[in-house]
């Protein structure tokens, strides 16, 4: 029998200060990427994996991206996480460790453009976890190793080591900071109520639990300007609802903004 995800948790609440001027009039998980917002892509596929509880975090520009997820189209399909000042990425499912229920559930950095077969993943996780892993982790392959979390992994695919935004990394094989984690992990979490932080305080602890899952094809964390354009560039473009909220966003000025970063025409971070 394939394993069910039922919940996933979608991070989408960062401010974005590399994205400068971008993310002053707009949250970076509503950059429009393949003529539609990030999160859009993140919400379609995970309803096309069947997830039945999607909850996205908001803080920077909460007003802007809960008004994206009030759109009609998403109605029972999300829920919100609204968060005054920023929980840190354990913060934020230790809060709300009662949505995860008692199955594995995918925690997703959703600043990422992502394009892969999740079901795949799912696959191996259902395989890893038989063999003891109660996190699955994807990687993928970095141009930019010293940016990025470097993994190392064993002959059978667990991670043994990490190294977070290094010089001189042993390797290109990054963290894509998606994952599969088992209930036990959560309530773990919950017995540790003073941890902010998913990366630095919670993998340590489960290293040798932790299965790797490489993504071969595309995912490019956009956090800064050159990786949001060259997301732009890959990612073919896709129809969604045209609704009011698609409507008013097709005329937002981020999208001049982008236009002119991409002809070349600096802007002022300011």
């Amino acid at each position: 029998m394939i394993m069910q995800i039922e919940h996933a948790l979608l991070l989408a609440a960062g401010e974005g200060t590399r994205l400068m001027p971008l993310t002053k009039i707009w949250p970076k998980c509503l950059m429009p990427i393949g003529g539609q917002p990030l999160l859009s892509h993140w919400i379609d596929d995970l309803i096309e994996l069947n997830v039945k509880n999607i909850l996205v975090n908001t803080c920077h520009h909460s007003d802007k991206v809960e008004e994206f997820l009030a759109r009609p189209s998403l109605f029972g399909k999300v829920s919100v996480a609204s968060e005054k000042e920023l929980l840190g990425t354990a913060g934020t499912i230790i809060a709300n460790g009662e949505f995860f229920g008692d199955g594995p559930a995918m925690i997703i950095h959703a600043d990422n453009w992502c394009h892969c077969n999740l079901m795949e993943f799912c696959q191996s996780h259902q395989r890893q976890r038989e063999q003891g892993a109660l996190i699955s982790m994807m990687t993928f392959s970095t141009q930019t190793p010293n940016t990025c979390g470097i993994v190392e992994l064993d002959d059978f695919g667990f991670v043994v080591s990490m190294h977070e935004k290094v010089d001189n990394p042993p390797g290109n094989l990054a963290n894509a900071a998606v994952y599969i984690v088992e209930a036990d992990v959560i309530a773990w979490m919950r017995r540790n109520p003073h941890i902010t932080d998913f990366s630095t305080e919670v993998l340590p602890h489960f290293m040798g639990q932790i299965a790797a899952w490489h993504n071969a094809e595309y995912h490019i964390d956009i956090g800064v300007i050159e990786m949001l354009l060259l997301a732009r560039e890959s990612a073919p473009v896709k129809k969604g609802v045209d609704d009011a909220w698609a409507q008013s966003f097709c005329k937002h000025e981020v999208h001049d903004l982008i236009k002119k970063l991409e002809s070349g025409h600096g802007i002022s971070k300011q």
